[in-house]
């Protein structure tokens, strides 16, 4: 099963116009890797030369013993390779070669001959001193946990809902009335606990009214493994040189209790110990790690985006439920399950925010709140999610008002409601399903990442 990414990058590199070395970024366990893989398939059954294909895996002993410049000189005198005959490299976790930024930089600078796609899951990918060098030369392409509708196709229960030009566009094309599709919320149920890891879901191809416990649960201790301790213990200590990673797991369990919550930096380095600095530290690791990311609260002036009122979400909220060892314990909990829904939301809005270069946050201002602020430059739309239809929409009211360029663009979003669009309701706030709102947001994902790459879906 093909993620949307091995089906667009290959005719990305084919024709390489203009001309851009990609960059692939995500958490472990996503597909980073195979989708290489897959992207090498498609380019040799369009007729690509085997001999121009070539494959490092940058984290090999014996790789990481080499600069990257002599393994590629290596490789462009063995092929010959000319501009018209490019090599094309796939390098496999490319932030383990020593100045991986500063020879990516030389090799676009200087014209080789090279085509390259590359993969990391670890921190030193988002240093900042690879902004300046990957200006015009790399572009970043995320990879995110899979987004429900893709783990639909993947169980063959897909669903393709109407694809506008914006998210604003996809919803007011849907129906007045129209639920969510029959059967959809007990495979969101598995999805959350499972997350988005491809191989973990593979397991869960059964009807969703089977006992699937055994399998849940084994999958959250391979995640917590592989996602969680792999990440905290080698990727952010290699990368950035934490000579305490004990403390950056604590600081990791703390923030799982607090998920979807407003951060308190003050109280969390009272339990903990630790120093502001150190905590804006560590958190950055965290997130650059790909484990967690934050929101800042929206004000509609740039200038006035502050790190203070920061609310807190994970990636994946089966990375949450893995660091704490929930197992099943969420379906149990009505207040736990809605702070998952509420970060499934949030975690699917952000990979199409990541695609389109939108900016995402929440909104507070004394008791008003609303949960996620989508800052589209031309359609901006916010939601509130809730638990059912009769939820409180005294937030979105607040936030219409103060923000007035999002009137008929404010919705409320339920597992049990129905469509109803703004201009019909005599608030002006609208309702979608919370399942529907999934597959169009993914589906709205999908788009925006061809459009990146700029190639045909």
């Amino acid at each position: 099963m093909e993620r949307s990414l091995a089906s667009l990058l290959w005719q990305r590199l084919h024709r390489d116009e203009p001309h851009r070395f990609q960059l692939i970024l995500g958490p472990r366990r996503v597909g980073k890797t195979t989708a290489l893989y897959q992207t090498v398939q498609h380019l040799l059954d369009a007729g690509v030369n085997p001999d121009r294909i070539w494959w490092m895996r940058l984290d090999h002993p014996l790789l990481l013993q080499e600069s990257l410049d002599d393994l590629v000189r290596a490789v462009l005198t063995t092929t010959a390779a000319t501009p018209g005959q490019p090599v094309l490299l796939m390098l496999d976790e490319v932030v383990y070669a020593d100045r991986w930024d500063l020879w990516l930089k030389t090799f676009f600078d200087d014209g080789w001959p090279v085509r390259i796609a590359a993969t990391s899951s670890a921190t030193a990918a988002l240093r900042e001193r690879r902004l300046e060098s990957g200006v015009g030369r790399w572009s970043e392409q995320h990879l995110t946990p899979y987004l429900f509708p893709e783990f639909l196709d993947l169980i063959g229960q897909g669903e393709a809902p109407v694809v506008g030009n914006t998210l604003a566009d996809s919803l007011d094309s849907l129906s007045q009335g129209q639920r969510g599709g029959e059967g959809l919320a007990a495979w969101r149920r598995i999805f959350m606990l499972v997350g988005g890891f491809p191989e973990l879901l593979t397991l869960t191809r059964g009807r969703p009214d089977e006992d699937e416990s055994g399998r849940l649960l084994e999958s959250q201790q391979v995640l917590r493994s592989d996602a969680v301790e792999r990440a905290i213990y080698k990727d952010i200590p290699q990368s950035f040189g934490v000579d305490n990673p004990m403390m950056l797991e604590r600081l990791l369990y703390v923030l799982a209790a607090q998920i979807t919550g407003i951060l308190s930096p003050s109280n969390i380095c009272s339990d903990l110990g630790l120093s502001q600095p150190t905590f804006d530290r560590y958190l950055s690791y965290l997130e650059q790690a790909f484990l967690v990311f934050t929101l800042p609260n929206f004000s509609g002036r740039e200038s006035a985006v502050q790190k203070r009122g920061r609310k807190l979400y994970f990636v994946d909220g089966a990375i949450r439920n893995a660091a704490l060892q929930r197992g099943l314990a969420p379906l149990d909990d009505p207040a736990e399950l809605g702070t998952l829904l509420e970060n499934l939301v949030a975690a699917t809005l952000r990979s199409l925010a990541l695609h389109l270069g939108v900016r995402l946050h929440h909104w507070r201002d004394g008791k008003y709140e609303v949960d996620l602020v989508f800052d589209h430059p031309e359609k901006p739309l916010a939601f509130e999610i809730g638990s059912s239809p009769q939820h409180s929409r005294s937030g979105l009211r607040a936030f219409m008002e103060r923000h007035p360029r999002f009137e008929g663009r404010c919705y409320l979003v339920a597992p049990q409601a129905a469509v109803t669009h703004p201009s019909s309701t005599p608030t002006g706030i609208g309702t979608v399903p919370l399942d529907l709102l999934l597959l169009v947001v993914g589906a709205q994902a999908q788009g925006a990442l061809a459009r990146s790459l700029g190639v045909t879906a």
